[in-house]
């Protein structure tokens, strides 16, 4: 599934969190890989994050240090579930646990519609089986498995109140070693309400012979990192808060897994929200104290619980290894669409072409049936914001047939915003930039409003296509500005600055999108060069 390498050479690399002097800086992802779980095989590290309904999903990252990162895969292609075809904003994949067991790499994950998955691979980088049903259930979240030493097997999850009516419970489950099924109704092995609330996302672990499930609690923002400890796979636990805020500047410090290195090191990853920017991913070092309980972090106030860290030492893998980042850049010369690119719903293949000529080519398609603006279109191909500032480039040739073809540059949440061109009624091209917003009442409709227009006179026709250069700055809180250029050197704003947000458990997202809003078949297209990101340093 792993694309072939394009020559990116001349892009910038985009948030550094390795500082070339022995230390690193968080976040070491400042995108949203959110519920991030994390292994060691050997001397590689892997890790997977939710993806929800945006396809290819369940992503798979490579690292050698636990600081430098590359997305190399995803494990699903597509969730071959009913209803997917079109975005559910929130559904599908929460929160994945990765694992290595009987020489073979397994990811577990809930869908809270329809229930727990399993899939697995020989190799990472290589193809995943197909999603096999572990069990049929709605509101069951967060799963996560355990093998024991004895060839017994569990799982480990969490519940979904908006689903099942249940919250702040973990519950262990039986499973066949093959992880195929569960095989009883399982056992509430903790309840937080009273002192962990909304406790989920529990990762399972054995050590030194004490059965450990390590579980956020509290919420996404305010919340702390919780630590379940018992003799018993079924309990009683003893429960300690391992890491929380503190006197940092971290909010809501949790969730997330820990890896133990040959140096005898442990660390832990996890995410923080940072509402547009999504659920980007910290590195704490992790202790464990005398009577074998972990203190994530460093312990300020010398009670057991620690506090994020800033920059720190990198971890000790008995090695150095070379600056790694995520792709974000992308010259469209790949014989696949980058790894960096997910689309909002399951992928059609007529959606997009790659071409040495023209790059990348998306296709003007109407709306699916039902869908009146863009918050309801899957054919959006995005990507996550790579750093807390940033400008994203592209140039677009709009090859327009009929009224109401668009092509243009998106940045999207629940309230989004979209520079474009179209072709209007009277066989005029406009310049626009375009807002909407999702309904309240609506998950397929939303309010859209032209802030500012402008009929493109530069020089095009229908043969040749209008050539633009489209542009948005995105600095901290997330304000976007767009602009538009004709020889991409001369950039002249347009429209007031924009907010971005998030959508529905998901930070913003950025990409590009070509469709015919009059929801008439259409041979148009949007002719993509190039999509360049460069970080801003504020």
């Amino acid at each position: 599934m792993a694309t072939s390498q394009s020559s990116l050479e001349r892009f910038e690399p985009i948030w550094v969190a390795d500082q070339g002097d022995g230390t690193y800086r968080n976040p070491i992802l400042h995108a949203d890989y959110s519920d991030p779980d994390v292994i060691r095989v050997g001397d590689d590290f892997y890790m997977t994050a939710s993806s929800f309904s945006h396809t290819p999903g369940l992503p798979i990252l490579h690292s050698k240090d636990l600081v430098n990162w590359k997305l190399v895969n995803y494990a699903i292609e597509r969730l071959d579930l009913p209803g997917y075809d079109v975005p559910l904003h929130g559904k599908g994949v929460w929160a994945p646990s990765i694992r290595y067991h009987d020489n073979k790499y397994w990811i577990f994950f809930s869908t809270p519609d329809e229930g727990i998955f399993m899939t697995t691979a020989t190799h990472p980088e290589g193809t995943w089986s197909p999603l096999h049903m572990v069990h049929e259930v709605k509101g069951w979240i967060d799963p996560c498995p355990l093998w024991d030493d004895d060839g017994q097997a569990y799982l480990v999850h969490a519940f979904a109140n908006s689903r099942c009516g249940i919250k702040s419970k973990l519950q262990v489950c039986r499973m066949a070693p093959d992880g195929s099924r569960l095989l009883d109704k399982g056992t509430i092995v903790f309840d937080g309400t009273e002192h962990h609330p909304t406790i989920e996302g529990p990762k399972f672990y054995k050590r030194d012979g004490d059965y450990y499930i390590f579980a956020p609690a509290g919420g996404v923002k305010p919340g702390w990192q919780t630590v379940l400890r018992s003799k018993q796979v079924f309990g009683p636990y003893e429960d300690r808060i391992v890491m929380h805020q503190g006197s940092s500047s971290i909010n809501g410090p949790h969730q997330g897994g820990y890896v133990e290195l040959d140096s005898g090191e442990s660390w832990f990853i996890h995410f923080q929200d940072r509402d547009a920017y999504g659920r980007i991913v910290h590195l704490q070092p992790m202790q464990w104290d005398e009577q074998g309980w972990p203190i994530i972090g460093l312990d300020q106030e010398g009670h057991g619980t620690g506090e994020p860290v800033i920059v720190h030492k990198k971890p000790d893998v008995g090695s150095t290894h070379p600056v790694v980042v995520p792709e974000v850049s992308d010259d469209f010369t790949a014989d696949r669409l980058g790894l960096q690119w997910q689309w909002q719903a399951n992928a059609q293949p007529e959606w997009a072409d790659l071409n040495p000529e023209k790059g990348l080519v998306l296709h003007a398609l109407p709306y699916p049936e039902g869908v009146q603006s863009l918050f309801g279109v899957p054919q959006l191909l995005m990507q996550k914001l790579p750093a807390s500032a940033f400008e994203a480039t592209t140039q677009l040739t709009f090859h327009p047939k009929q009224a109401g073809d668009q092509a243009g540059l998106v940045l999207f949440g629940d309230a989004y915003a979209y520079l474009c061109l179209t072709q209007t009624e009277e066989g005029i091209i406009r310049l626009s930039l375009n807002r909407g917003e999702k309904q309240k009442d609506s998950d397929l409709h939303a309010d859209e409003w032209e802030e500012e227009g402008l009929d493109w006179k530069e020089e095009g026709s229908p043969d040749t296509g209008w050539s633009i250069h489209l542009r948005f700055t995105l600095v901290e809180p997330g304000h976007v500005q767009f602009s538009w250029s004709e020889d991409g050197m001369s950039y002249t704003p347009i429209g007031t600055t924009f907010v971005a947000t998030t959508a529905l458990w998901v930070g913003a997202k950025m990409g590009l999108f070509a469709m015919n809003t009059k929801s008439e078949p259409s041979t148009g297209q949007g002719n993509y060069r190039y999509f360049a990101v460069k970080e801003i340093q504020e």
